[in-house]
């Protein structure tokens, strides 16, 4: 999906965009979660340089694993966008209250 190049007025830096239901509210947080899981396992096996990362076949599978986690969240977050019309601009992400299912424009 291309973003909408728009001004910044300074103070818009979180907006809300919309809500999703529980069900999609689960769905992205079972991404959310293992995404960061992965990231931590990689952090955390390269910080006590670990021989599981020098494990090649180790190695591969987690890289894999995170690539198509990245894939799978992203395309969450393109198939909603798509279906309730969320406003995309560029230089912003969507985030999602995971309490309130509320979904956010927020500035990087």
């Amino acid at each position: 999906m291309d973003c909408i190049k728009k001004a910044d007025n300074g103070n818009d830096d979180k907006r809300f965009v919309g809500k999703v239901t529980t069900k999609e509210r689960d769905e992205i947080l079972a991404l959310f979660e293992r995404k960061n899981g992965l990231a931590e396992l990689t952090y955390s096996l390269a910080s006590a340089d670990d021989e599981a990362l020098k494990n090649t076949y180790f190695y591969e599978k987690l890289v894999a694993d995170m690539g198509e986690t990245a894939t799978k969240y992203q395309l969450w977050w393109d198939k909603r966008a798509k279906l309730y019309q969320w406003e995309d601009v560029c230089g912003y992400v969507w985030e999602i209250d995971f309490d309130s299912c509320q979904v956010f424009l927020r500035k990087l």
